[in-house]
């Protein structure tokens, strides 16, 4: 997938449409109750991110979107107007080729449709209609910790990129969410939901750690949420992750934040990534990856960090 191409002008008249509606008319499966065929993970073999003659330098970047509880707010504010920035903001710091995969995550206990996986896209109709395909199921096991490890799980053994394979450049993996995640998942519930045909229990470091082979791989923590500053939240995703643990106190500025984050991975300075946002939403995602800059200039100096290309 991958073969056509982003469009602002065309966006722009895509999200003057998508302001105009309510989440359940830009999310229609949300009316039916069901997850989308096209998205569903069931006899899934593999997603791809190619090369072609218009994305020579694919970028591949998988955004998984937490729809329980109050998430559903971010993907519906992503397609009503912040797809755009996501996209504009990563070709202009110079990734020209990006390529986005949207998954939805929900709870493999409690929800019937935890795991949603939509195609790597570039043009700007496939990734507004990948988008809207999305259940926003709303459920969620209310228990602190959502099934954010399903996205490690679907991109380390369903995914086949060819920058990692042909270039040896990892592609972006981003979860979004509010909670801490479970740590470890019964292979008898996600064979039921999630199209899995494994027989052995999986565990969020492994999926992790598979999931690091051909990722960069982090967690946008969305601080606004019934989770803020949660000592629990934030010590189970600091321990796993690091400085890959992003906390964002302004959801509204996620777009930002992923676009900004794999420039800066890519080589791009801190102020040049940013320098075409307004100062409130350019603090907010300054302060979000503190740490990850630090690692930046660590690995330039030398020094080993969590972050390596």
């Amino acid at each position: 997938m991958g073969y056509s191409s982003w469009s602002s002008d065309s966006y722009d008249s895509v999200s003057r449409v998508r302001m105009t509606r309510s989440i359940d008319d830009n999310f229609t499966q949300n009316k039916l109750g069901v997850i989308h065929a096209d998205l569903s993970p069931d006899n899934v073999d593999v997603r791809e991110s190619r090369d072609s003659h218009l994305h020579p330098n694919s970028v591949p970047i998988i955004v998984a979107l937490d729809v329980t509880g109050s998430m559903g707010s971010i993907p519906e504010n992503l397609i009503k107007n912040k797809l755009g920035a996501l996209m504009n903001t990563l070709i202009t710091n110079g990734i020209l080729d990006p390529q986005i995969m949207f998954v939805a995550i929900g709870d493999h206990i409690s929800d019937d449709f935890p795991l949603q996986v939509g195609q790597f896209e570039s043009g700007t109709i496939e990734l507004d209609s990948c988008l809207s395909k999305i259940f926003i199921e709303r459920g969620g096991g209310g228990q602190n910790r959502e099934s954010y490890p399903l996205a490690w799980y679907f991109a380390a053994r369903h995914t086949s990129i060819d920058s990692f394979e042909k270039r040896q450049e990892k592609g972006f993996l981003f979860t979004i969410g509010d909670e801490g995640f479970h740590e470890g998942m019964a292979a008898d519930l996600l064979q039921a939901k999630c199209g899995y045909k494994g027989r052995e229990n999986l565990s969020a470091p492994s999926l992790l750690n598979e999931a690091c082979r051909s990722y960069h791989v982090f967690h946008i923590h969305a601080n606004e949420a019934s989770y803020h500053n949660d000592h629990f939240v934030f010590s189970q995703w600091k321990t796993l992750l690091g400085e890959r643990f992003l906390v964002l106190e302004d959801q509204n500025n996620i777009a930002e934040l992923i676009a900004t984050t794999v420039a800066l991975v890519k080589g791009v300075n801190a102020d040049d990534a940013m320098r075409g946002f307004d100062s409130r939403t350019r603090q907010s995602v300054s302060n979000a990856l503190v740490a990850v800059k630090d690692s930046l200039v660590r690995r330039d100096h030398g020094s080993s960090g969590i972050i390596a290309l």
